[in-house]
């Protein structure tokens, strides 16, 4: 295990600079928090019931539901004409469901009422189609699409109400789903018959050893296969700089010569480096060093109470431009195409946007991975980003310092919960399936807590106020604009992401002055869009370059004309970074231990390590 941070921030044979300024210790308050009662001690009395009521509903606020079922009911209450509208829906469904369930039990053959939306698999086994199997399943699209009517479309009501009552409707419908009851689903039934039971007692062990991990708070089942620094994240390097925030890794070089621009990459602090560094055959990293790229890697600190107060600038400071001004002083004279995954893009831009306000030209390139600028429409994450549930939030972190991975892993997997929760339940309880572990899996289980503070002002200051957008976002006194970033783009968003909705991404083009904005739209989600190396199939993408001074589209219209290309983004984007770049020259050791960056420790470093 690594040495306590303090202490290996302080035996660090590392060089300071004037942005390792030590964390603020004056910020006890959440962002924008003030004295509303008459003591501390009332405040820490409605905190700690704010924590209680978390604690009992999962983390989600019951004000905002109730706020969010009172618009609804309210304003459908005196809605007499959308009353009359969903009674004839009811009863057309009503009548269809009767005549598809007569004509399937005479026949044996019925045209199907409805079909399944885009991506929903539930009832893609051929035992669905038999009756009385296709009655139940037909009836329960039926009634889920009937919900969706009625808890949308109605006048008056907010939009992030509606949002949080049809999210409320469609967590109970695929909690509800007959193919969740072992007697109503076909696969379950048949799978029992022919196994004599055997998948069921499977199942239970699976969740009796589940259950009994979940109470030791150990991780998943298969994970031990897969270890950092053994199978995971094996590319070779040194980590040459270390502060209290991050270690900063150079990769060995693998070719005799290599591009003069160093590559610096940095993915969100709530996940850990090595997404982008898993296996041999899918490491973003290894495929750019052996294409000739000096790689720099970001390796976040893992978090604990002690670092309640570390915010934004912080992060900011000692780490991304910690990390842009070591990687100057080993390598002076050149320009650094830097990297940001999802939250480690949105740090970027701020960055960037600081540095270019500031007339820092240090920066070749800037590529963001599923990056959102603008959080005017995060999709159905917005129902966890109003006012009462960031308090909360913040109130749970307050307790803690720390907001810690289960949180955010269990809401991100409540937005999808029909695959991430009940479908998998199925396989591995009723099914007896287990699935196997794979890297990405491994990496998934392996996260990081985030600081209080500096959570609290990600939500407050972008997914609330969405400051960075308006450019109303402070840094050192002064606001920062998208639109002074000159230095060429590429921004990669994921078709089927969840987390950061392409078309949100998409809006960079509303702010961007770069002299080359490159957005390519690739099949997947949040995590396998990224992951996509070459080879893989069914992979597919769609680009296109816009220049100063072109006109934008808007995105379905883009999404219509851009074009499709099979296979992987990663060598359109390597080819980018080498076009970018002003040529070769041989490779440059290791760190530069005259300059007081001698390598520390051989990769993956010591805080990916922390648990």
């Amino acid at each position: 295990m690594p040495p306590p941070i303090a202490a290996a921030a302080a035996t660090a044979a590392t060089p300071t600079t004037p942005s390792e300024s030590p964390p603020r210790a004056d910020h006890s308050r959440r962002l924008g928090d003030r004295h509303l009662l008459d003591s501390d001690a009332l405040e820490n009395i409605d905190r700690m019931t704010n924590v209680a009521l978390g604690q009992l509903s999962g983390g989600i606020s019951p004000a905002s539901l109730a706020m969010a079922y009172l618009d609804w009911t309210v304003h459908l209450a005196a809605s007499p004409g959308k009353q009359f509208q969903l009674a004839a829906k009811a009863a057309r469904k009503a009548m269809r469901l009767g005549a598809y369930a007569l004509s399937s039990a005479v026949t044996g053959n019925a045209e199907d009422c409805i079909k399944p939306l885009p991506g929903d698999h539930r009832f893609d086994h051929p035992g669905w189609q038999r009756f009385p199997y296709n009655v139940i399943y037909q009836g329960f699209l039926l009634n889920q699409q009937w919900w969706h009517n009625a808890t949308t479309g109605i006048r008056g009501v907010s939009k992030h109400g509606e949002a949080a009552v049809w999210f409320t409707a469609k967590q109970i419908l695929d909690m509800t789903a007959p193919c969740n009851v072992p007697f109503m689903n076909p696969e379950i039934v048949e799978a029992t018959g022919n196994e004599r039971g055997a998948n069921l007692a499977r199942g239970a062990k699976y969740y009796g050893e589940d259950i009994r991990r979940s109470f030791r708070d150990e991780k998943p089942a298969g994970v031990d296969a897969f270890k950092v620094g053994e199978n995971l994240a094996v590319t070779p390097g040194k980590v040459v700089y270390r502060n209290l925030l991050m270690e900063l890794i150079q990769y060995s070089p693998s070719t005799d010569t290599v591009q003069r621009e160093p590559v610096l990459m940095q993915s969100a602090w709530m996940m850990k480096y090595y997404i982008l560094d898993l296996s041999p055959h899918n490491s973003l990293v290894k495929y750019l060093v052996d294409r000739g790229h000096t790689v720099f890697m970001v390796s976040w600190l893992n978090p604990g109470a002690e670092h309640r107060n570390l915010g934004m600038e912080d992060y900011r400071k000692l780490g991304t431009l910690a990390a842009i001004n070591a990687i100057s002083d080993i390598l002076p004279g050149r320009k650094i195409h830097t990297v940001g995954y999802c939250l480690g893009g949105i740090l970027l831009t701020i960055a960037a946007a600081a540095m270019a306000r500031d007339g820092d030209d240090r920066l070749a390139s800037v590529t963001l991975f599923t990056t959102m600028t603008d959080f005017t429409e995060v999709g159905e994450i917005n129902v966890f980003m109003d006012a009462s549930e960031v308090t909360l939030l913040e109130d749970m972190m307050w307790q803690k310092g720390y907001l810690d991975h289960k949180q955010v892993s269990g809401g991100f997997q409540l937005l999808k919960s029909a695959d991430l929760i009940w479908s998998k339940m199925v396989r591995e309880y009723y099914l007896g399936h287990r699935e196997p572990m794979f890297d990405l899996m491994a990496w998934n289980a392996d996260g990081t807590r985030m600081p209080y503070r500096q959570h609290s002002e990600v939500l407050r200051r972008l997914y609330v106020d969405n400051q960075l957008f308006q450019g109303k976002y402070m840094v050192d006194g002064r606001a920062i604009s998208i639109s002074n970033i000159h230095a060429p783009i590429f921004a990669v968003a994921a078709g089927a992401d969840h987390v950061a909705p392409w078309r949100s991404v998409y809006k960079l083009h509303l702010q961007s002055d770069a002299t080359e904005l490159t957005f390519v739209l690739t099949s997947g989600g949040h995590n396998v869009g990224i992951v996509n190396e070459p080879g893989r199939p069914r992979r597919s993408y769609q680009l296109s370059v816009c220049h100063v001074g072109e006109r934008c589209l808007d995105a379905d219209t883009w999404k219509e004309r851009a074009p499709v290309y099979q296979g992987s983004w990663w060598p359109v984007w390597q080819e980018w970074l080498t076009r970018h770049s002003s040529g070769a020259e041989p490779a440059p050791p290791m760190g530069a231990p005259e300059k007081g960056y001698a390598p520390l420790c051989d990769a993956p470093g010591t805080y990916i390590l922390q648990q």
